[in-house]
């Protein structure tokens, strides 16, 4: 008579699938939090480009922007808060701000988003 040798089991117990299943709910419910102001950030980033080509006066392109915030359901930030100046005889229009994200507790998560219309990139901030 042969004797076969029992197979050990392999896989994930219970515990186990509980802790993957609590990680991936924490980082499903961070991302559904980060992914709306990313969002917006990119239609900010899209209503300054088309501000910019509206007007060559500061009031001209802040309205432009405002009346594109409105429509694009932006909400952090309205033509009075950009950076519009001129560089090289061009208007350039910059922008920057910080999101906070509250977690759970004390806890939360800071998300700082620039961005410009200058081939120079966004502006720089100086902690000094």
């Amino acid at each position: 008579m042969q004797v076969k040798a029992l197979k050990q089991q392999a896989g994930i117990s219970l515990v186990g699938l509980i802790v993957v299943l609590a990680i991936l709910g924490f980082i499903g419910v961070i991302a559904m939090k980060i992914v709306p102001t990313y969002s917006e950030y990119r239609a900010i980033s899209s209503a300054i480009v088309k501000a910019k080509s509206a007007g060559e006066s500061v009031k001209a392109i802040q309205d432009s922007f405002d009346r594109s915030a409105e429509v694009n359901y932006i909400s952090t930030l309205h033509g009075r808060d950009l950076i519009i100046e001129r560089v090289n005889g061009e208007m350039e229009v910059s922008f920057a701000y910080e999101k906070k994200i509250p977690l759970f507790g004390p806890a939360s998560l800071l998300l700082e988003y620039a961005g410009s219309t200058s081939k120079n990139g966004p502006p720089v901030k100086n902690d000094q």
